[in-house]
């Protein structure tokens, strides 16, 4: 067990320092730069009036909710995410559940809003038809994925981090350490 429990640690190590962004105007860039971009680009729409959207499915949708919870409380942004069970039985009764974000962003997203799409395949078409009715207000994506590198996801925000991993629990963490530093640097940069 003990093999195990040190190779899971050790590949967790190495892969925070594998995380790639992609930007949608300086193609790839480093970590540290790709944090900054997405600290800037929360700050300013949030400074503009915007609201914080947060969406996944699954283990994804559990750190969206905490992480539109911290943004809001911890980071005094107007913030949300779109899990509440009567609202995703609702919708993909009515939709289908390919829509079950696209239809409440197309609803309450501006163009100063800002939307965190949180999927670990990078696949999920619930997420892509999200991100695509957020762009149709002209409103910003940040996208967090894993799995292939190939993942439609990846290139559909304008920054992009994408964990180099086919191991759900492994890229979730990773997505949420993501989360928390944006949050932290701009709580700290506040101080």
């Amino acid at each position: 067990m003990k093999d195990i429990i040190e190779r899971y640690h050790n590949d967790f190590a190495g892969l925070i320092n594998s995380i790639e962004v992609g930007h949608k105007k300086q193609k790839n860039i480093d970590f540290y730069q790709g944090v900054e971009a997405a600290c800037k680009m929360v700050k300013r729409q949030s400074s503009r009036g915007g609201k914080i959207f947060f969406i996944g499915n699954g283990g994804s949708a559990a750190i969206a909710s905490h992480m539109a919870i911290d943004f809001w409380k911890n980071g005094f942004m107007h913030s949300m995410s779109f899990n509440d069970g009567a609202l995703l039985t609702c919708l993909s009764n009515d939709f289908g559940y390919e829509n079950v974000f696209s239809k409440p962003i197309k609803f309450f997203a501006r163009k100063e809003d800002l939307l965190f799409a949180i999927s670990s395949s990078g696949k999920s078409k619930n997420i892509l038809n999200a991100v695509k009715a957020m762009r149709s207000r002209g409103s910003k994506v940040i996208t967090l994925s894993g799995f292939r590198r190939n993942n439609p996801l990846r290139r559909m925000g304008i920054c992009n981090f994408y964990v180099p991993s086919c191991e759900y629990g492994l890229v979730e963490v990773t997505h949420q350490y993501i989360c928390h530093i944006i949050l932290d640097v701009i709580m700290r940069k506040k101080k």
